[in-house]
Formats: structure tokens, C-alpha cells, sequence
């Protein structure tokens, strides 16, 4: 038994590794795509602050996470283990492909499909689920208006300072939103995977009577996406960075400043929202400023297929997987 424990932690942080990986795009594609910083300090900047998020944010999404999607009673090593196995299957995936899904929602997803193929509806905790399929719009959608009125907002100040001074700034200013946004992303992904490390040490009873999210799992997990990140996804930050909208320094600015602002939010109330569907939102937003035609619309709508897809499809490898570990073993 501990020894499954043991295993199931370490795929919970590789898991933890390859939503870094994954995600890397999302912190770092707009500083890399101005050239503010090279691809080699734009990770280095990001996971720094990728791993200090635990001293910032509280443990709200982590408890979500935790408890909130499946019955806490119902969560087993075999879930766990379907979970994860499914969420990584999607993330390897998706970033062969160079698509900028949701790891987050690959894990929930991952969550839905083990518990449905152990006891069916009765496991889910369909507050928690709708609550986090609500912001599969929200998230992006709100992502899109912070980064619009930052936009406007920024645009105006600066309408009549010459370009070289705006770039200037803005290249200043951007390692500022970078971090921001490097904060919210590692206070909000890191702590969905130490909610499922405490749910698993939970049901298995190395808790005791209280759920809670020990030290050294907030710690373990903020270092595993840092180091995710730092090995950067860099299919996706082409993707992110190059292909969606052209970016400057200004752009870069309010994109990751609008982003931060709604993953900080989230965070507080504890909403385990996708920091890839709310950054692409805000790319969006300020692209738009630009024109209608700035943006490219048929690759946002490919991402958008994948946001659609992500759930279900991490589910279906999930209980596949979940189906194959009670036969197995």
C-alpha cells in the first residue's frame, strides 16, 4: 500500500513536471515572441516565480481539487492512478500537436472519467464541476475584457509618446507582467495537483481526521511546475506567441497584466480555471484593439475545439486506464 502511494505521488508531480511543460507557453510566450527576454531567462524568470507562488495564495483551489470534483470517500489509488495517467496522455498529446489545451481541465476530466467507471454519477460533486465548467467561458471571456480595457486604457496614455519610447517602457514593463502572471499561474495549476496528492493521502488515512494540504506537498508540487516550466513547451509558445496575434511590448504588457488580474481572482475563490484559456483570452482581447483582422481567428478557433474536447477526452483515457489498473492488478 504505501508503496502505491509512493508511486502515485511521483506520477502526481510528473504530472505537476509536464503541466509546466505544457503551460510554459502561457508565461513566457508573449515576453519571448517582443523579444524582451531569450527563450533561456524568459523560463528562468518564469519558474521562479512559478515556485514562490505557494507563499503568496492561499490553498482554495488545492481544496477543490481535492474535494470538491469527486466524493472525497470514493477517491481510491485506482482513481488516482487513472487521473493522472489520463490527464498526462492529453498533455503529451495535445503538445505534440502544439496545441494550447488545458492541462487543468485535462485533470479534472482525467477525475470524472476514473470516478464514472468506479460507483457512476453518485461519485461526482456536480457543484464543484459545474462550477469549474462554468469557467471554461468565464475564464477566457473575462481574460479577453481585462485584457481589452487594459488596452484601451494603456493606448490612450501613451497616444502620444513616440514608438521608441513606448517600446522602451513597455519592454521594462513586461517583465513586471510577466512575473505577475508566472505568480498566478503557478498559485493556481500547482495547488490542483496538491489537492489531488492530499486526497489520495487522505483516503488512504496518512491525514488523519482532517482534510489538509501538508507543507511539504505545497512545496514539492510549486518545485515540480517550476521545473516544468523551465524545460518550456516550446511548440506551444510558437503557437501562443507568434501564430495567434502579432505582439509588441505593449501588447505583451496588457495581455499577461489583464490575464494576472483573473487568475489572482480565481485563485482567492478557490476556482480551478485554466490559465491557458484565460491568457488566450486576453491575447485575443488586446489583438482585436488592433483590428478585427489582427487576430487570427482560425487558429483561435482550433484552440477552442481543443478546450471542448479536453474534458471528455481525458476522461475516456482516464477510465480506460482506471478499467485496465482493477483488471491488472
Amino acid at each position: 500500500m504505501l508503496l502505491s502511494i509512493i508511486l502515485l505521488v511521483a506520477l502526481a508531480l510528473f504530472f505537476d513536471f509536464l503541466n509546466g511543460f505544457h503551460d510554459a507557453a502561457n508565461s513566457i510566450a508573449t515576453i519571448v515572441a517582443t523579444r524582451v527576454l531569450s527563450p533561456k531567462y524568459a523560463v528562468l524568470w518564469a519558474a521562479f516565480f512559478n515556485f514562490i507562488a505557494f507563499a503568496f495564495f492561499g490553498l482554495h483551489v488545492a481544496g477543490t481539487i481535492g474535494k470538491g470534483i469527486v466524493e472525497i470517500g470514493q477517491i481510491d489509488t485506482y482513481i488516482i492512478f487513472g487521473a493522472l495517467t489520463g490527464a498526462c496522455a492529453w498533455n503529451i498529446i495535445t503538445w505534440y500537436f502544439g496545441i494550447p489545451s488545458s492541462s487543468s481541465h485535462a485533470l479534472i476530466g482525467g477525475l470524472i472519467g476514473s470516478a464514472l467507471v468506479k460507483a457512476g454519477p453518485k461519485a461526482l460533486v456536480m457543484s464543484g464541476i459545474m462550477k469549474t465548467v462554468a469557467f471554461i467561458i468565464i475564464s477566457p471571456v473575462l481574460g479577453m475584457v481585462f485584457g481589452l480595457i487594459l488596452g484601451v486604457i494603456v493606448y490612450r496614455l501613451f497616444q502620444h509618446s513616440t514608438p521608441t519610447k513606448v517600446d522602451h517602457l513597455f519592454r521594462k514593463g513586461q517583465l513586471l507582467s510577466a512575473a505577475a502572471y508566472s505568480l498566478g499561474h503557478g498559485g493556481n495549476d500547482a495547488q490542483k495537483t496538491m489537492g489531488i496528492i492530499a486526497g489520495l493521502l487522505f483516503s488512504a488515512g496518512y491525514l488523519g481526521p482532517q482534510f489538509h494540504i501538508p507543507l511539504w506537498v505545497v512545496i514539492s508540487c510549486n518545485g515540480a511546475i517550476a521545473l516544468g516550466t523551465m524545460s518550456g513547451g516550446w511548440r506551444i509558445v510558437k503557437t501562443m506567441g507568434n501564430k495567434l496575434s502579432k505582439l509588441r511590448p505593449i501588447d505583451g504588457f496588457c495581455a499577461e497584466l489583464g490575464a494576472s488580474v483573473m487568475l489572482f481572482g480565481a485563485s482567492a475563490l478557490g476556482v480551478p480555471v485554466s490559465t491557458t484559456h484565460t491568457i488566450t483570452g486576453s491575447i485575443v482581447g488586446v489583438g482585436a484593439l488592433k483590428g478585427i483582422r489582427a487576430v487570427k481567428w482560425g487558429i483561435a478557433g482550433q484552440i477552442v475545439w481543443a478546450w471542448v474536447l479536453t474534458i471528455p477526452a481525458a476522461a475516456l483515457i482516464s477510465a480506460a486506464c482506471y478499467k485496465l489498473a482493477i483488471l491488472t492488478f
